[in-house]
């Protein structure tokens, strides 16, 4: 057998895919409370923030080349330790610069772990000959809400964050401990160029799959204030709208490999797209609230499987290396994500919200109106 086809390769896969959603996660309750003992503004808070993205992106440019030309597995470890090793130092830094380069340091870990771990999944999908990338995916979402779960717990039941951070850094660290062992020694290392300009089909895969970054971004930081600025729902019910999204999404690709198995990547990119837009057609005009807030179901459901399929298709390609691919889809998706939530602020100031969100399905309708071409037609 295949090393990259052994259940314990896709289980070190899986691993490295929970440690990354759980690792992020963790970092997500403890804003207020870094907020708190810094006493910073949110301004001074939001240039904090975007130190973690900086960092992340950083990262994401010189992982695909190393990954392509080392292998992904050292640099998955690295990723998942680094990620285990910072959360901690997260919670006790005491000034601004000390925390702005402990997010720095944590981004490059997470942007490390997220593009690796894709280039590893892509080789373990090609030696299986089956769909697995959702199934992937679905994990990355599991293990943020376990994370988040968790933190959120410890935090509520008053062990201190430093106590709390600790936990869950062992917790990541038995976890890349158990997938070290069992991850690729070398996942297609490539002998060619470190860097290549992406073009052709992967420069379309990275511009449509940051799309579906772009409207996932704007499910978490927007939908709340979409739905309860037009009355649909109450202030203190304005996270309604995500939480459905996001079990719609996470229900969607724990299904989506046995659905795409059936159906072919041209057809789950074209119902997925369908679906999609269909969800933002009813959210925004539904005027009733359980009509309306069907549409994150649909948003969520459709959108699912969208990107690991463009994935699969990065590492199927043979304009550039597959490892570069993935990274160039890794990055410019992610930039979508950073980028994005400024960009509806200001489509929301100039045109109001709504028309915003018909942007995005707008965006989203490129999805289907694209399969075709991306797929080369196939099933």
């Amino acid at each position: 057998m295949d090393s990259a086809d052994r259940p314990s390769t896709r289980l070190a896969t899986r691993l490295a895919f929970v440690v990354a959603g759980f690792g992020i996660a963790c970092w997500a309750p403890l804003v207020p409370f870094a907020k708190q003992r810094l006493g910073v503004d949110d301004a001074t808070l939001g240039l904090l923030l975007l130190c973690l993205g900086i960092g992340s992106v950083a990262a994401m440019l010189a992982t695909g080349p190393l990954s392509a030309r080392y292998g992904s597995r050292p640099v998955i470890i690295a990723g998942g330790v680094g990620l285990a090793v910072m959360l901690p130092f997260l919670s006790v830094v005491s000034n601004s610069v000390a925390l702005g380069g402990a997010l720095l340091l944590f981004g490059a870990a997470l942007g490390s772990i997220d593009v690796a771990m894709n280039v590893h999944a892509v080789e373990v999908e090609r030696a299986a000959s089956r769909p697995l990338m959702s199934g992937f995916h679905a994990l990355f979402s599991i293990g943020g809400f376990v994370g988040s779960l968790l933190m959120t717990t410890l935090l509520s039941a008053g062990v201190g964050a430093l106590p709390g951070t600790l936990i869950a850094a062992v917790i990541m660290l038995a976890a890349m401990a158990g997938a070290a062992p069992r991850l690729l020694r070398s996942s297609k290392a490539d002998e060619g160029p470190m860097f290549v300009r992406p073009q052709g089909i992967v420069l379309l895969l990275a511009g449509l799959a940051a799309a579906i970054f772009l409207a996932e971004g704007a499910m978490l930081d927007w939908s709340a204030l979409l739905i309860t600025d037009k009355g649909l729902a109450a202030r203190d019910q304005g996270g309604l709208g995500y939480i459905l999204f996001a079990i719609a999404m996470t229900a969607g690709r724990l299904g989506g490999d046995a659905l795409t198995s059936r159906i072919g990547d041209r057809k789950t990119l074209i119902w997925g797209g369908l679906l999609a837009v269909g969800g933002f057609t009813v959210l925004l005009l539904a005027p009733v609230k359980l009509v309306a807030l069907t549409g994150f179901l649909l948003i969520g459901f459709g959108a699912s499987n969208i990107v690991p399929v463009y994935f699969r298709l990065a590492g199927a390609q043979r304009a550039m290396p597959s490892a570069l691919a993935v990274g160039a889809i890794t990055t410019i998706g992610y930039a979508g994500v950073l980028v994005g939530p400024a960009g509806i602020g200001f489509l929301a100031h100039v045109i109001g919200l709504p028309f915003a969100f018909w942007m995005l399905a707008g965006l989203v309708a490129l999805v289907p109106l694209t399969a075709g071409i991306i797929t080369g037609r196939r099933s």
